[in-house]
């Protein structure tokens, strides 16, 4: 209920209605869900439709190349997806009723499998927040304690099948975001290089569509990741530090704004224009907002070390 009237008041400030018609109006805005709900989806674009001119990512990207972003339509706006879960197949007579050509950008070697995410195998969001702040090595350990190997095929499946993205591959314009989603600055240089590199080979010879653009996973990136995204052959890499984009923004740096999957409309208009980024960096970056940090990755680590030695308490079968 807070969320709700907290977002209802920042509307009616009017001030996202300001951004939207004189900011935006020369700006590129990116955004990005995740594993959203038909109906919430069907909602979002019908009014992000009413309010934006959509395009497709490709058409920045040229543009911006050609140096001709301010030929681009008035307050454009590009959808994205990230990872690639099977739910977004249920979305394709929605992108289809509105005329969306989204970007979704796909786990290459768990789309079309039975292994699951990483961060959806039921550890919680406090573990699941520490572990992103880990090794590699480290977040990998702890997760074969919980049962999870990163090639274990299991009895359901939790991405887009093959049958799936062929059948969408008509209105979506399909990207990737490494193999298996890990947080790449966390990684070896050995394996964030597979893991860019290996990701875009496999899509496009698994899928046969061209692979331009990379989303790192959970918008973690460093310059390393940058020079091998380059090397790859990617032409861009998008992030999730909020903002909107111009013919100025770096091509491996674009911006992104993040949409919870079951926003509502008031939390949509705020958070598409980029007010919400604006009030979260500058009016609620304090000591508590640190502290609070700190205090979830402790959280997540005393929990994880309840939940191990559970385990290690149970007999064996």
């Amino acid at each position: 209920m807070i969320r709700k009237l907290l977002f209802i008041l920042l509307r009616l400030t009017l001030i996202p209605f300001f951004i939207r018609e004189v900011i935006q109006r020369k700006r590129i805005t990116i955004l990005v869900y995740h594993d959203v709900k038909p109906e919430i989806a069907d909602m979002h674009f019908e009014i992000l439709k009413s309010k934006y001119n959509i395009i497709p990512l490709r058409d920045y990207i040229n543009a911006k190349k050609l140096g001709k972003v301010d030929k681009l339509p008035p307050k454009s706006l590009i959808i994205t997806f990230d990872d690639g879960h099977k739910s977004n197949y249920e979305l394709k007579t929605i992108l289809e009723k509105y005329n969306i050509p989204a970007t979704i950008f796909l786990c290459s070697a768990i789309v079309g499998t039975k292994r699951h995410f990483w961060f959806r195998h039921g550890i919680g969001n406090s573990t699941c927040e520490y572990l992103k702040n880990v090794s590699d090595e480290k977040r990998l350990e702890i997760l074969r304690k919980f049962g999870f190997e990163e090639r274990k095929e299991f009895s359901d499946r939790q991405a887009l099948s093959k049958n799936e993205i062929e059948e969408m591959k008509d209105i979506i314009d399909f990207q990737s975001h490494t193999m298996f989603h890990p947080i790449l600055p966390k990684c070896s240089t050995e394996r964030a290089l597979k893991e860019i590199s290996q990701s875009r080979k496999d899509l496009e010879h698994k899928h046969e569509v061209n692979i331009y653009a990379l989303s790192y996973p959970n918008g973690d990136y460093s310059n390393r990741e940058i020079s091998i995204a380059k090397k790859a052959g990617y032409e861009c890499g998008i992030t999730v530090d909020s903002g909107l984009n111009s013919q100025h923004t770096d091509l491996f740096r674009l911006k992104r704004i993040c949409i919870e999957d079951d926003a509502d409309i008031n939390e949509l208009l705020v958070k598409t224009s980029g007010f919400w980024g604006y009030v979260k960096e500058n009016l609620l970056q304090d000591g508590a907002n640190v502290k609070r940090r700190v205090g979830v990755m402790l959280r997540g680590l005393r929990l994880l070390e309840i939940q191990l030695r559970k385990m290690q308490d149970e007999p064996a079968h």
